[in-house]
């Protein structure tokens, strides 16, 4: 199991677009990948999950991902976060 910390640096947070991007990165992956935000743990391989988190501009978010490719992973999710999810 690895996990890294991660600003969301998104202006309007994870809303629809970016949150299907983050998604669909995650699929990739056989690993079991979450995040924590505040006190709410989502799923990342799911679109309701994330939205369901309300994760803002600003927002500290704690990646887990736990499997035979968490390495990968972790490290695809990072960048995609810090490259701002498309936008």
């Amino acid at each position: 199991m690895v996990s890294q910390k991660v600003i969301i640096k998104n202006p309007t947070g994870l809303h629809l677009r970016p949150a299907g991007i983050l998604c669909k990165e995650a699929m990739q992956f056989k690993s079991l990948i979450t995040f924590k935000v505040k006190d709410n743990t989502a799923n990342a391989k799911s679109v309701l999950s994330v939205l369901g988190a309300c994760v803002k501009c600003g927002d500290e978010i704690e990646f887990t991902c736990d499997g035979e490719d968490e390495n990968e992973a972790l490290a695809a999710l990072v960048s995609a976060v810090e490259s701002g999810l498309g936008e």
